[in-house]
């Protein structure tokens, strides 16, 4: 036996050690709930054999008894709470056999060469990262899934395979059968009785503990679903432990197996991992988050993420090799529609991380890559100098002087910037007004679109993927924290500059893969504004900025076009 072997042996036997320890957690609870009434029966078998015959110690049997009673009561209340609770589901969008034979195709010879079961179906997941996922629960049966191998046995317990939709477009098809074998290899020791059942357990307990935390129930449904909730807290702080000790012996069980597939490539394809974590960051926040904001969404996240990546490799000496790879074949050539699956998990993205609607509407429709920096970034702009304007009427500040004292112009904002007063004064009072409006805003911002115009078989309306998430808040995951009022001050300063930049000195909206939102001044970014944005705001000093606008050729006393 090779030391690969004797490492994959030695990590299953610790897994399934600690599924036994779990396993007997709860069996130890189950003893402790039946002890009363055992005692019970041993009490009144001791009184029909004509032993304990003394009044006293019928009162103790029946004490004993009513004790027993409602010991199993309980027990009974809790172990339905348990069965009955929804575990939680990653929100995916689904991806049915027929809309990728080839990525089912490689899934399946990935089994096959490690000797595992192959999971039951495939999902997609707006994150950099792939999992296992058992949705064996008859509450998560819902959606399309097609299984790898026939035979309902296999489909009902087979975990899901969620893959990490940028992988699909960054990585090769090698690079991510690599990366998809350790993960593929976690579906043995998922088949083993004892893991099953001691994940299903600590599963119950959690979901239960999330049913009881819940809000809007009642006090007569409340009291006992929170009376549950506190017994699988105990229980589950007893499991914390070993359920975690289990997890790391099954992760690392799974690599030692899957060492035997690709393992020279999957050092090269982790590198690419990383990579891929760091654009898909950058590409929400600088990106698509200025997008949301707007009430678009971009519907080609995932084939942004290559050209983010592409451009960080031309900017980035230690990537230019990752340009070359670029020439084989993506693995997003697996699916059938690519297209339709990036559109379907670009939604679901905005609706993690930022908290969209289900379907698409007026106020929340699909912007391509092509139309971004008018739909998005000069829409961007002129919103928020409109809304700057808006701030500077309530607070009295008279229109600069101009032929046309009624239009708005980026000197009104400087003036007023760096009137008498300094910063302190006139700047915190703007930025507390830009900071109440913008809450206004978005207080009243609609929560709902018109219909979904998704491709079919990629969920939508109909088979919402965070309907097993319940009635909670949305984002489910924020990507930053409420910016403060000086932020918002600097910002609408920024897009105010930007729109006279357009405006009087043939600038252009554009679109950075990294950054996001640009100004294009002769086909090129000007990237050096935000330092005299940030010495006006803060320090109430003109004078850098004054400089860059007579650098661009920006004209601060024509008026500007406001949406």
């Amino acid at each position: 036996m090779s030391g690969t072997d004797v490492g994959e042996e030695l990590g299953a036997r610790a897994a399934q050690a600690r599924a036994l320890a779990l396993l007997r957690i709860r069996s130890r609870a189950l003893a402790v709930a039946i002890l009363p009434a055992a005692v019970a029966v041993v009490l009144f078998a001791a009184d029909a054999q004509g032993h304990l015959a003394a009044p006293a110690w019928d009162a103790v049997r029946w004490t004993v008894l009513g004790v027993a009673v409602v010991v199993l009561l309980v027990t009974v209340l809790v172990a339905v709470s348990v069965a009955r609770a929804r575990p939680a589901m990653s929100p995916t969008v689904p991806l049915p056999e027929e809309g990728a034979p080839d990525l089912y195709r490689l899934v399946r010879d990935l089994a096959d060469r490690l000797d595992v079961p192959a999971p039951s179906a495939v999902a997609l997941t707006p994150d950099c990262d792939s999992w296992l996922e058992d949705r064996t629960h008859p509450a998560l049966r819902k959606g399309p899934g097609a299984a790898l191998r026939k035979g309902p046995e296999v489909a009902d317990t087979a975990p899901v395979l969620v893959i990490g939709s940028p992988f699909l477009w960054w990585m090769r098809v090698a690079e991510l059968r690599a990366v998809l074998a350790p993960v593929v290899a976690g579906t043995g020791p998922s088949a083993h009785p004892d893991i099953a059942a001691a994940r299903r357990f600590v599963r119950g307990l959690d979901a239960a503990i999330a049913d009881a935390a819940a809000p809007g129930r009642g006090p007569v449904r409340g009291a006992p679903l929170a009376f549950a909730g506190w017994v699988a807290r105990l229980l589950l702080r007893a499991c914390r432990g070993h359920a975690a000790e289990m997890e790391r012996c099954v992760a690392a069980a799974a690599s030692m197996r899957a060492q035997t597939v690709d393992y020279g490539l999957r050092i090269a394809a982790q590198e690419q991992v990383g990579l891929a974590y760091a654009g898909w960051d950058r590409l929400l926040t600088r990106v698509a988050l200025p997008a949301w904001r707007m009430g678009r969404w971009p519907s080609r996240l995932d084939a942004g993420v290559v050209s983010a990546l592409t451009e960080l490799s031309r900017r980035d000496r230690l990537a230019d090799g990752f340009a070359l790879r670029l020439g084989e074949r993506p693995a997003c050539d697996l699916l059938e529609e690519p297209g339709a699956a990036d559109e379907a998990a670009s939604l679901l993205a905005a609706r993690l991380f930022h908290g969209g609607p289900a379907e698409s509407g007026p106020g929340w429709a699909p912007v391509d890559w092509q139309q971004y920096p008018d739909e998005v970034v000069d829409r961007k702009w002129r919103s928020e100098a409109a809304r700057l304007h808006r701030v500077l009427d309530t607070l009295g500040v008279p229109r600069a002087s101009a032929a046309d004292p009624a239009v708005p112009t980026l000197a009104r904002v400087m003036e007023h910037l760096s009137g008498p007063g300094g910063p302190g004064g006139p700047g915190e009072a703007l930025a507390a007004g830009i900071g109440a409006a913008v809450a206004r805003e978005e207080a009243g911002a609609p929560v709902h679109g018109g219909p979904e115009q998704g491709g079919p078989g990629y969920g939508g309306a109909a088979d919402d993927p965070l309907d097993l998430w319940g009635p909670g808040p949305l984002p489910l995951f924020p990507l930053q924290p409420p910016r403060t009022g000086t932020e918002l001050l600097a910002d609408h300063v920024a897009a105010m500059v930007c729109c006279a930049a357009v405006d009087t000195a043939g600038a252009a909206p554009g679109l950075d893969w990294l950054d996001g939102p640009a100004l294009l001044v002769g086909g090129e970014r000007r990237a050096d504004l935000a330092a005299p944005v940030l010495s006006l705001v803060e320090d109430g000093d003109p004078d850098p900025l004054l400089n860059w606008l007579a650098e661009v050729g920006v004209r601060s006393d024509k008026p500007v076009r406001l949406v």
